[in-house]
Order: structure tokens, then C-alpha cells, then sequence
């Protein structure tokens, strides 16, 4: 099997792909230690037949391959294809449409959450997978034809596992179940970078103005260094220093010193001045005052919190009646906010999710139906009063 290296060869590969309904997509590559991925190997599944695409290759233009991922006539198949997606972002500034992922999908077919590719394989051809190739070096060159062999597998058998997971969706009108989380996977805001927002990723327990506006700053200065030079960025500071730093407000290299953990190899180095620059500006601009952290959770009085913890238990009834994750249905968000406010716009209220689950919670919350425990079954069932 070749390895495609050359435009030429690539836009060859491209025509053959154009007339096809559908192809699926993996990507091999490296991110230990960069700040982006290094795709290292595309392969391209249709039919029963692969293309595999060398990225490391000086002399190879995308722009062919570009024209496929935006063709709205060519279904473009992934498994958990998040990275994949970025990955062709990256090299190509184009996302793929329209996309189906197996994995996604898969959620909403009985396979529980996250399955692996290996088991669904497993689950939808009957075959079992040889892993050995798996955490081999994809950088590294010439790929040997058991490296090629197994990673035109990763394409070959997705197709399968589509055909699969397709028919149960259709049979069972389960097609608008996944939908929401499709369009959702190829939203450019998960691709762009926006140093801005960089620090709402940071875990800390401090609400304070001036400590957010610190780590606001901080974490976009991290962020940028990291692009610049490629490199990740726990490797630049780690996120409990950098929570250190922005909590001591440090104004020169000897408080900087004195902030907790940290070592003096930073101290004495260009990152410490770097960040006593960045408060330093922030201080002469002044800080946002309307800064404030995401809200993660709808306050509940204690009653309403009751009703979401019997609703929660609504929820996990239904989703097992049906076969797929709770979230498909409903995420304890969307459960929040309608138990918040029953007369706001919700997902639950719509569509397939309302007949599915909204119009129980609807009922119960009127006090129509309730909760009981079949000892003969075992099982909680739901009840009309």
C-alpha cells in the first residue's frame, strides 16, 4: 500500500473521492509536548478501499483534499472526531460538512457512552482488532505495510460500523437524537483559538476581581507563548502556579519569589519578568470590573433541588427504557433551568425529547405521577396517580 506524498498524486486520489456518497476520516498524530497537534498520517476510507495521506510531506498541497472536506454532496465519516476535525482546521482552515460520528451516534444506539473504537468493531463487524501497531511512532519514516495495513483499518471498518449504527438510527427514528450534538461537533468556536478566554479553563476557588483580571492576563500570555513556540502549555507554567502568581499579584522579582510553589528556576528566568510585565500593564489599564466567572450551576432553592433529584431519577429510567446515555436526552443543565424556570424555552419541551422525556417532567412536576419500587421486578417504575 502506497503512502501518498506528492500533490499530484493527491489530486489523483481526490478525483476517485469526489464520486463517492461517503468516506471515513482518521487522523495519526503526536501532541505530547506541542502546543498543536502533529498530524503525522490521513487515511481516507470509502468503499472498501483506502487512501493514506502523508502530512509530513514537503511537496503536498491540500487544496484538492480541501474541496472534498467542504463537498455537502460527501458525508465525511469519524470516530470521536474532535481532533481529527482540528487537525484538519489546522492544516487546511476548512471543517468538514457534513460529518457523522460513530461515537456520537453510538450514544444514541445502545453502545453506552464514549465506546471505544476498538469495541464498536468488535460490537458492529464481529472482528476483533490488532492493536500492536497502535502507540507506534507515526513520525517517524518509512511506515512499515503492517503500520499501513492497520491504520487503513481505522477507515475500512468505520465505514462498516456507519452502515450499522445508520440503519438502527433510521429504523428507530433516532436520527434527530444525534443531531444537536453533530452540529455541535463541527461549530468553528471549538477549532478557532481565543487567547481571551483561555483562563475560564483554569480550576480555582478565588472570585475576587482582581485576582480574575490577573489570571485573565496571565492565562492569554501562557496561551500566545505557547503558539508562538509550539510547545504545550503545562510546560511553560502549570495551571496551580499560574493560579499562585495571579492570587499574589507579584510587582517585581523578588515578590515573585515569594509566591507559593514556586521554583527558582522560574523566578530567575525571562517567564518571571515576563509576568511581572503582564500585572504590571494590567495595572496601569485597569481592571474589567464586569469580569466574573461562568456561572457552572443553576441555584436551586431546596425544594426545587429536591424535585431535580427525583427528576434526575426520571431521567435515568427513561434513558435506560431507550437504551442510550442520559445526556442524548436531556444534560442536567437543560433539567436545571426548566425546574428554574418552567416557562423559558428548553430542549426537553420539544420535539422528540418532550414525547421521550418533557412530558413526564411535566406531569410529575404537576403532581400526576409518581415514583415506585416493583419487588417483583425490581425495577422504579413510573406511575399515574
Amino acid at each position: 500500500m502506497k503512502l501518498i506524498d506528492t500533490t499530484k498524486e493527491l489530486e489523483l486520489a481526490c478525483k476517485i473521492l469526489k464520486k463517492q456518497n461517503l468516506i471515513a476520516i482518521d487522523c495519526e498524530f503526536i501532541r505530547e509536548k506541542s502546543y498543536f497537534p502533529l498530524p503525522c498520517l490521513i487515511q481516507v476510507g470509502y468503499e472498501n478501499e483506502a487512501i493514506l495521506i502523508d502530512p509530513l510531506s514537503e511537496d503536498l498541497d491540500f487544496s484538492s483534499f480541501a474541496k472534498i472536506m467542504k463537498n455537502k454532496k460527501i458525508l465525511k465519516i469519524f470516530h470521536s472526531g474532535r481532533q481529527d476535525i482540528e487537525i484538519i482546521y489546522n492544516l487546511m482552515k476548512v471543517i468538514p460538512e457534513p460529518v457523522f460520528d460513530t461515537q456520537i451516534a453510538a450514544q444514541a444506539c445502545g453502545y453506552g457512552e464514549a465506546i471505544s473504537y476498538e469495541n464498536l468493531v468488535k460490537a458492529c463487524c464481529l472482528i476483533e482488532l490488532d492493536k500492536t501497531c497502535r502507540l507506534t511512532n507515526w513520525q517517524l519514516r518509512p511506515l512499515t505495510e503492517e503500520q499501513l495495513k492497520y491504520a487503513s483499518g481505522d477507515v475500512t471498518h468505520l465505514i462498516q460500523c456507519y452502515h450499522k449504527i445508520n440503519e438502527f438510527l433510521e429504523e428507530n427514528n433516532r436520527k434527530d437524537w444525534v443531531k444537536d450534538e453533530l452540529e455541535d461537533l463541527i461549530d468553528i468556536t471549538h477549532y478557532e483559538i481565543n487567547t481571551e478566554n483561555s483562563w475560564q479553563r483554569i480550576r480555582h476557588n478565588n472570585h475576587s476581581l482582581k485576582f480574575l483580571n490577573a489570571l485573565k492576563e496571565l492565562a492569554k500570555w501562557r496561551e500566545e507563548r505557547a503558539m508562538k513556540h509550539n510547545i504545550s502549555r503545562q510546560s511553560i507554567i502549570k495551571d496551580d502556579l499560574l493560579v499562585n502568581v495571579a492570587t499574589a499579584f507579584p510587582e517585581n522579582l523578588e515578590d515573585m519569589k515569594q509566591v507559593r510553589g514556586m521554583r527558582s528556576d522560574i523566578s530567575k528566568s525571562v517567564l518571571a519578568t515576563e509576568m511581572i510585565d503582564v500585572l504590571d500593564k494590567l495595572t496601569k489599564k485597569g481592571f474589567d470590573k464586569k469580569l466574573k466567572i461562568k456561572e457552572k450551576d443553576i441555584s436551586l432553592s431546596p425544594t426545587q433541588q429536591s424535585l431535580y433529584e427525583i427528576l434526575k431519577l426520571v431521567l435515568k429510567i427513561k434513558s435506560n427504557e431507550y437504551g442510550v446515555v442520559t445526556h442524548i436526552i436531556s444534560s442536567e443543565k437543560n433539567l436545571r433551568e426548566y425546574i428554574k424556570n418552567p416557562k423559558t424555552k428548553n430542549q426537553i419541551t420539544k420535539g422528540w425529547r418532550y414525547e421521550v422525556f418533557g412530558k413526564y417532567v411535566e406531569e410529575f412536576s404537576k403532581g400526576k405521577l409518581s415514583l415506585q419500587y416493583c419487588p417483583e421486578t425490581h425495577n422504579i417504575v413510573i406511575k399515574e396517580i
